[in-house]
């Protein structure tokens, strides 16, 4: 398993991660853990999403020229 140290954080900001380990009923490392793992698996949804968006957009949506569409908008009739 991995090790991670982060310096310098601010004493307010580890007093609530303890606070909200406690609340949990669990240690602050083991909260710390909880939080890094699901912070990494939500990035990686988060990609997944979007790529299943790009494969439902057609080829065609993917190259518009979304500036000219502002401009057209914009200039109107």
């Amino acid at each position: 398993m991995a090790q991670v140290l982060i310096r310098q954080l601010d004493e307010r900001v580890v007093a609530a991660l303890r606070a909200r380990a406690r609340a949990r009923g669990v240690s602050l490392e083991q909260s710390l853990r909880d939080l890094l793992t699901a912070a990494a698996r939500e990035g990686d949804s988060l990609r997944e999403e979007l790529a299943r968006l790009r494969d439902t957009t057609p080829a065609a949506g993917r190259s518009l020229d979304v500036a000219a569409l502002i401009r057209e908008d914009r200039d109107g009739p």
